[in-house]
């Protein structure tokens, strides 16, 4: 294991990080956030939430239904028997989070700071990627009505499993990802492009990690590092972590812009929608990246 640390943005320094933030976007694919706005009482409440609805019992967890695969409830498997998620489809629609509450049985306190902590953290993600956007002297709402998928992860690690795989390698599927990582216990380790070796992403109170997906490779025309990450257990103890996921566009289809594609760099995708992203890695099982290959254009245009 690589003694590397992920870059660390602040947010309260733009335009003056614009340049930290692109270089970590191409060279790592993740890095963390500081001065994010999001109120420490806020995270801290969220996360006690979290911890309630896991103790629901079974029958009440399972009224959490997909929308999209992975959006509802998933309990642990064979391929990750470690590992437990609830979540909702758009964290943007209000509608939404109502039914999210709602199926959960959420208790009016419960309620109040599951809404707070979904309005807070969608406007962190707009925020950054207009910030992203900026950082490119783009000057449009990069991700205006893309749905924002929220997930809520527990890792039930114990003794016996020390060592093993809470979440196979993977990168999401999605244009970025915030993660609000656990406090107490680490396990995140994501794929140093460089050196080839995982990094631990050792958890740092008050910070939140981004990672970015195949979105964000297709986007930026491969400038952009879709990062692989895995969980490992490290210790015998329950680990949470709650994340939101800007996936891509509903209909329309994601091109490079001419920010990124001229005479020395062709356009590497042919345009697909973030529905077609999503089936393929379904049906192919590829989902650490692989899936994009198939669809790389022969010759660039």
């Amino acid at each position: 294991m690589e003694a590397v640390s992920i870059p660390v943005i602040d947010l309260q320094k733009f335009p003056g990080q614009s340049a930290e933030i692109l270089k970590a976007c191409k060279e790592w694919g993740c890095f963390r956030i500081i001065n994010h706005g999001i109120p420490d009482k806020l995270m801290t409440d969220m996360k006690q939430v979290v911890r309630a609805l896991f103790d629901r019992p079974l029958e009440i967890k399972r009224r959490n239904i997909d929308v999209i695969e992975g959006s509802g409830y998933r309990a642990p498997n064979q391929k990750n028997p470690l590992y437990e998620a609830l979540g909702l489809y758009d964290m943007g629609s209000s509608e939404a989070v109502e039914t999210f509450c709602t199926q959960l049985d959420a208790s009016p306190q419960q309620r109040e700071v599951i809404k707070a902590y979904s309005n807070a953290l969608h406007e962190l993600i707009m925020e950054l990627c207009g910030k992203l956007a900026e950082s490119m002297g783009l000057s449009y709402d990069l991700a205006q009505g893309w749905p924002c998928q929220f997930r809520i992860n527990k890792y039930n690690f114990t003794q016996e499993s020390l060592g093993s795989s809470g979440v196979q390698i993977h990168t999401d599927s999605g244009f970025l990802t915030v993660l609000q990582e656990d406090d107490c216990v680490g396990g995140l380790e994501v794929l140093n492009k460089s050196s080839g070796k995982y990094v631990a992403v050792d958890p740092l109170p008050r910070s939140l990690c981004v990672n970015l997906g195949d979105m964000a490779t297709v986007w930026s025309n491969g400038v952009f590092c879709n990062v692989r990450h895995r969980v490992q257990c490290k210790q015998a103890a329950i680990r949470i972590s709650i994340a939101l996921f800007l996936l891509g566009p509903k209909e329309a289809v994601v091109e490079a812009p001419r920010v990124f594609v001229d005479s020395n760099h062709p356009r590497l995708y042919k345009p697909f929608t973030y529905e077609d992203l999503r089936k393929l890695r379904i049906s192919t099982g590829l989902h650490a990246g692989e899936a994009l290959e198939l669809m790389r254009l022969e010759t660039g245009n």
